[in-house]
């Protein structure tokens, strides 16, 4: 694609705000001068609103203060006017009932923010799951020149010369106990190892995964994903980051021009050659769905089916990301899909030009770590769309995460009505199941949960633990942990609450998973199908009030990206009417 630059200087956005003499200007101007800012910041440069989503109960985003100051600093160097704004953070390891409730909220207040206030481009700065999608969703409805930057992963954690994942090592060291295989003090010990450095998940999670997503789709300059975040590198492309985005509004590039559908194909790929998370395919669901973008998951599936999975990073492989740092980063992958002819390599960046111009050069210094596609993971990796009786509107499942041995399968259901139902049974030793069940879990969508939690990688009965067994068959409507791991199918749609088949699965009826057929089946007949449906009543009554209530009545099913419908689309930026 050829971007071309819009003429410069033309008048900006901020100047409906800052320009002239008139009541309404100098109110503006003379609030924003009691922060001691200079008469000349307000001569027409371009005004970048910094979204910052710092917040000390967010442990992954705690350090983007200072990346803040960085992204100032580019910004005042490039001849813009930088300005601070602190925005709703979602954080994975503390919101209840689940941060996925709340993205949603996250997108709505982030789009509000930069409509209503006098930012002529944006720079997001983001970092645990739900602020990369939330902040990107909410900048692309409003479609002002965008960029982002991601706080970066943690350091490595050890735990008597084991490598520890964080997330990962958590549910491996959790199976260990029930399966007695591990003490709770030893457990308590490796607490230490898992979060020994600011950042996010160490893993490829869904954090590290969406700040891949990112930079395979061209909003983020090229080798933001990976960097630690105590890294001084990531000082460095945060200041670099704010000097860009002056240009970027100088040019008029803004993510309609980046966002195409080419740009999802390339981030779909790259989903599947990192072995990347699940939550991948809400969150691009959701984002394409603000920018007019028709993705769906057959793309999903048709994209991403025959692409090997060639980086050895947990919880698909035994790598962490600072490994995959050194070994080139997330350059280096989308230069293997490029010589692979995968890429789309005219695709547009935020750096003004093409994909291809921007990791064509890259090395690879570590062919452990990104492997060479004859030594792939897997041959097949992506996200496999299955469908089925089932799963209608489609259910997904991770094969590099998964065990092969299952990926076809047919076993006998125990079902759990719902998480509490789980957790009251699951360790009853008089519980009816061994490994050859199929466990399925309903009423953890997106509407059932509320907010479809991380609870789809549902534990292992102790007794089958210990025989030794650690993978079963599981599926439900939730979502998996991009830290976790095994043959979980997840987001069957239409969910459990709504009515979906999986609402009329029963303990005893016989399942069958074929990955390679895509085919999720529930082995009873297409007439008790329909009785059964026709006869079931929610399990689930709607939230008295508030967001809740909001989210449960808008909130659209996991093919759709769990975005809420009447924030579907692109809104602009417009500005509104002065109030003075």
């Amino acid at each position: 694609m050829t971007f071309k630059p819009a003429k410069w200087p033309r008048r900006l956005r901020s100047q409906e705000w800052f320009d002239g003499t008139s009541k309404d200007a100098i109110y503006h101007r003379s609030w924003m001068k009691n922060q001691g800012l200079p008469p000349d910041l307000f001569d027409g440069r371009p005004v970048i609103g910094i979204l910052n989503t710092f917040s000390e109960t967010n442990p992954c985003n705690a350090h983007l203060n200072d990346l803040a100051e960085r992204v100032k600093h580019g910004v005042y160097e490039a001849g813009g006017f930088p300005v601070i704004v602190p925005v709703f953070s979602v954080s994975e390891s503390a919101f209840r009932p689940t941060a996925m409730m709340f993205r949603n909220l996250a997108a709505m207040a982030v789009e509000e923010t930069i409509r209503g206030q006098m930012m002529d481009g944006v720079v997001c700065l983001v970092g645990c799951d739900k602020t990369t999608p939330s902040l990107l969703m909410g900048a692309a409805s409003v479609d002002l020149p965008t960029i982002m930057v991601s706080g970066g992963p943690m350091l490595n954690g050890y735990f008597r010369g084991e490598r520890v994942g964080s997330g990962t090592h958590l549910w491996k060291f959790s199976e260990a106990v029930k399966a007695g295989e591990m003490t709770a003090a030893e457990f308590v010990e490796a607490e230490a190892s898992m979060s020994r450095s600011p950042g996010s998940c160490n893993t490829m999670g869904t954090a590290s995964t969406m700040a891949s997503m990112v930079e395979a789709l061209g909003m983020t300059l090229s080798g933001n994903a990976a960097i630690p975040a105590v890294d001084s590198r990531r000082r460095v492309m945060a200041q670099l980051t704010g000097r860009r985005i002056v240009q970027m509004v100088k040019d008029d590039l803004k993510p309609s021009d980046i966002l195409t559908r080419e740009a999802f194909q390339n981030a779909i790929r790259t989903n599947a050659a990192i072995g990347g998370s699940t939550n991948a395919v809400i969150h691009l669901l959701a984002i394409a769905g603000r920018c007019g973008i028709d993705l769906t998951l057959n793309d999903w599936d048709d994209w991403g089916r025959d692409i090997p999975t060639i980086v050895n990073l947990m919880p698909s492989g035994k790598y962490l990301m600072e490994e995959f740092f050194y070994a080139g980063g997330l350059p280096a992958v989308i230069k293997r899909l490029g010589e692979a002819g995968l890429l789309n390599k005219g695709a547009l960046t935020v750096s003004g030009g093409a994909i291809w111009d921007e990791v064509k050069d890259a090395r690879i210094d570590n062919d452990d770590v990104i492997l060479p596609a004859e030594k792939a993971l897997t041959q097949s990796g992506g996200v496999v769309v299955l469908r089925g009786n089932l799963a209608p509107d489609g259910a997904v499942l991770k094969p590099s995460a998964a065990t092969p041995a299952l990926m076809q399968h047919r076993g006998r259901a125990v079902v759990f009505e719902d998480i509490d139902d789980y957790k009251a049974r699951i360790e009853d030793e008089a519980l009816d199941i061994d490994e050859t069940c199929v466990m399925v879990m309903k009423n953890c969508g997106p509407r059932g949960y509320p907010g479809m939690a991380e609870v789809g990688n549902m534990g292992l009965p102790p007794k089958v633990l210990r025989k030794g067994i650690t993978d079963m068959v599981r599926i439900s409507d939730a979502r998996m942990s991009g830290t976790a791991y095994g043959t979980v199918v997840l987001h069957t749609s239409p969910e459990a609450a709504r009515g979906g088949p999986l609402a009329v699965v029963r303990s005893g009826d016989f399942i069958e998973l074929d990955v390679a057929n895509r085919r999720l089946h529930l082995d009873i007949s297409d007439e008790e199908l329909k009785s059964r449906l026709a006869a079931w009543k929610p399990a689930v009554e709607p939230p008295a009030g508030g967001y809740a209530r909001l989210y449960h009545d808008h909130v659209q099913g996991a093919d759709k990206g769990a975005d809420m419908d009447f924030l579907v689309g692109c809104r602009g930026h417009a500005v509104a009417r002065e109030s003075h």
